[in-house]
């Protein structure tokens, strides 16, 4: 049962990042993620890269990412008022339980399968339906625990460091999938993503948090929470920049086959394009360190906008792999800013009591959107081209940093 084991009262002065993940609390969640995450992205590499390999189309491959986050967009606000109202460990448990479950049924279907020709997608795209769910379950429970591990003041730094894990796994999780995938084989590469998953069930089994403060019975939770966001209406505006950095993310899987197979590559430079996004992303964490001293987060995040944008520009136009790396760098770094600034903008205007239900808005926002971007792209590829799929993402991106500009996003919060 959760008790117990909680911070203690915050300094007046934070703990620096490395101390923060050496502390008993904080520290085994954090790297017990950080795998997890090397594990997600071992997975969404692998699944993308099989699916292009037994059907060459971009359509089908985006129906595996719909396939994933689809349940967010269902059951993700349920979820969060269940993290408000009771215990957000137990939801982690039950949510990467799932996850575990998807990617070990992959992992053993493909093992014991003769031939990998032979693997039916339908297989692919029902597990990652499991590990959707999985994610559904657990994802707002994640988001509405992270403030409850750490001292008062530190939440903005432990944001950081929480997107530091989605950064490096999305540096390391692609490369280390297409190259276990095209040496080891498909089966081991969804079995390492498997392993993932389980060490991260295994850090928070062994997780003691405070128990969670009971809000209103769960029908009117998730009700209350939309309406929240009529007393403050730069709550929603937050909540579309998350969605566009979903869209802004989506090219790095929906469409590194198509990308990869237009300037002559395999599975491993499909590898290399997702790793380069995710190596991008995780240099935008030591680019915020620089900048936040000059500029604030509602700049960071509409920045952070602005260069998805120029990455999906950059991405339709580029004519070798070298450029298309360089494009997608660029999309990390935009993707670490835009993702920093919107998520610690929510934090510090959002009541304690309806984080869950908020953060499930924004897992719906950032996640859920992938079906509908992954859909997109994957039509957009097969009936046009890869280049026009990334054109209608720069330009849903330009229109979402017009609206998350900064004297927008810096407008006070009302009086409780």
């Amino acid at each position: 049962m959760d008790g117990g084991g909680g911070p203690e009262p915050g300094p007046a002065v934070p703990r620096p990042s490395r101390r923060l993940i050496t502390d008993p609390l904080f520290g085994p969640y954090w790297a017990g993620k950080l795998l997890a995450n090397v594990g997600i992205w071992i997975q969404n590499i692998a699944s993308a890269s099989l699916v292009w390999q037994l059907t060459s189309s971009a359509f089908l491959v985006g129906l595996v990412s719909f396939a994933q986050f689809v349940p967010q967009l269902v059951l993700t606000p349920l979820s969060g008022a269940m993290a408000d109202r009771g215990s957000p460990r137990r939801q982690i448990l039950l949510g990467r339980t799932l996850c575990t479950l998807g990617a070990a049924v992959l992992a053993g279907w493909v093992l014991l399968t003769a031939d990998v020709a032979d693997v039916p997608p339908w297989v692919v795209m029902a597990t990652a339906l499991v590990v959707g769910l999985g994610f559904s379950v657990g994802g707002p429970a994640m988001q509405a625990l992270l403030p409850s591990l750490v001292r008062d003041g530190e939440v903005a730094r432990a944001v950081a460091l929480d997107n530091l894990t989605f950064s490096v796994g999305r540096a390391v999780g692609p490369a280390v999938g297409g190259v276990v995938a095209a040496s080891a084989g498909y089966g081991v590469a969804f079995l390492l993503a498997a392993i993932g998953h389980l060490v991260f069930l295994g850090a928070v089994f062994r997780l003691r948090t405070p128990g969670a403060a009971t809000a209103p019975g769960p029908r009117l939770s998730v009700v209350d929470g939309v309406r929240y966001l009529r007393t403050d209406p730069v709550v929603g505006v937050l909540l579309l920049g998350v969605t566009a950095v979903g869209i802004g993310a989506d090219p790095a899987v929906t469409l590194g086959p198509s990308l990869a197979d237009v300037l002559g590559g395999g599975p491993e430079l499909v590898g290399v394009l997702a790793s380069a996004f995710g190596a991008g992303a995780f240099l935008g964490f030591f680019v915020q360190v620089g900048l936040v001293r000059y500029l604030d987060h509602a700049w960071l995040a509409t920045s952070g906008l602005v260069l998805l944008g120029i990455s999906a520009v950059g991405l339709a136009l580029s004519w070798n792999v070298p450029v298309a790396v360089t494009a997608f760098v660029v999309g990390g770094v935009g993707l670490t800013l835009a993702m920093n600034g919107v998520t610690t903008l929510l934090y510090a205007r959002v009541p304690r009591a309806y984080i869950g239900r908020i953060m499930a808005l924004w897992l719906v926002g950032f996640v859920g959107s992938r079906p509908l971007a992954a859909t997109l792209n994957g039509a957009l590829t097969d009936l046009v081209s890869v280049g026009a799929a990334l054109l209608t993402t720069a330009v849903v991106l330009a229109g979402a940093a017009a609206v998350c500009r900064p004297a927008v996003l810096r407008r006070a919060a009302p009086e409780a």
